[in-house]
């Protein structure tokens, strides 16, 4: 994420089943914006 803009969203493509999972509790830990997932696509928002 370091080359991201606050405020700018990444899509992160994962067709482990454990991304449903992983990148929500990512998100939480690391103080950054689950916004979205449809099925193996996940977008996430640079907060800080």
């Amino acid at each position: 994420m370091p080359g991201v803009a606050v405020g700018e969203t990444v899509r992160v493509l994962a067709d482990d089943p454990a991304a449903a999972n992983d990148i929500p509790a990512w998100c939480r830990m690391k103080g950054q914006e689950f916004v979205a997932a449809d099925g193996h696509v996940f977008d996430v928002r640079r907060t800080m």
